[in-house]
């Protein structure tokens, strides 16, 4: 099935995100990722792959295994970097042998010592080029990335709103947001985004934050911001993994209720591979629900 038809029959979607193994890992070592999250009856599941396309066979590969093992429906991610038509109608043409019908099409991580004369002579520079390209067979349904405070090369949120628009009228059907820790800036992206006639459903991209070095390197690549309270938690429990592990759970799940109470259209959980934490973030959410459900009932 299309995710795009998948938004139309329900809100909130709630989707997850898991990566290949690296590319000298044996594919075995997410299949137990998948087996732990399966039950928790994820809308879909998308799967990344490295810079350059470093996994992409691996990307097919696991994402045949969600769609035609376990019926859940998935979505590939392919990016810009070295992609040739040729190579895409051959991605487009794997995904159709595997019963698959969703692509997130980015422009992806630039790989280190990367060839800027190459990059600028690309077929495809930008998401919004690849999305025509892809829209061109209307068996695909196209997701896109949105930036909740704006993508950190661009110079302001109003531009990067611009080009998303852009990619959006190039013929993405649905937009999963990047990590964000505020939702002051999501709510405050979403008025700014219908005011410019972005009118597809948007889903929210949270990442549970479990240890330091990740809330690191995740702010170095996203350049999302901490709001206080989040630096608060993490000067607090810095030195106590356990404590900020379920700190991050705990803030996470903060996070999902208010946007729920919003009426967001999806929750994207970023797993990073890590199914215990999205299991305990979606057993959080059901009991918050079911307490909200016997409230109602009872009055």
């Amino acid at each position: 099935m299309q995710i795009k038809n998948i938004y139309k029959k329900k809100k909130p979607i709630i989707s997850f995100e898991i990566f290949p193994p690296k590319k000298e890992s044996p594919i075995d070592t997410i299949y137990d990722t998948i087996e732990s999250l399966k039950d928790l009856k994820p809308d879909f599941i998308s799967v990344t792959y490295g810079a350059g396309g470093s996994t992409r066979d691996k990307t097919i590969e696991i994402a045949s295994l969600i769609k035609n093992k376990y019926y859940i429906e998935t979505l590939a991610h392919l990016t810009c970097i070295s992609l040739t038509e040729e190579k895409l109608q051959k991605f487009i043409e794997e995904l159709k042998e595997n019963n698959i019908q969703n692509i997130m099409a980015l422009r992806g991580d630039l790989p280190q010592n990367f060839n800027e004369e190459l990059f600028q002579k690309s077929q495809y520079k930008y998401a919004s080029d690849l999305i025509k390209s892809i829209k061109k067979d209307d068996e695909i349904c196209i997701g896109g990335a949105c930036y909740p405070e704006g993508h950190f090369e661009c110079s302001s949120l109003e531009k990067d709103i611009e080009n998303l628009k852009i990619k959006v009228d190039s013929g993405a059907d649905f937009l999963i947001t990047q990590l964000f820790f505020d939702n002051e800036s999501f709510y405050r992206f979403i008025d700014l985004s219908y005011k410019k006639g972005i009118n597809v459903p948007i889903s929210a991209g949270i990442m549970p934050v479990t240890n330091k070095k990740q809330i690191e390197r995740m702010i170095s690549l996203s350049g999302a911001s901490l709001p206080a309270k989040f630096s608060r938690i993490m000067a607090k429990y810095e030195n106590n993994p356990q404590a900020l592990k379920e700190a991050g759970i705990v803030y996470a799940t903060e996070q999902i209720v208010d946007l729920l109470s919003w009426g967001i259209d999806g929750i994207h959980l970023y797993t990073m591979n890590r199914p215990e934490t999205v299991r305990r973030i979606i057993q959080n959410i059901s009991n918050i629900r079911e307490a909200l459900e016997y409230k109602d009932n009872i009055n």
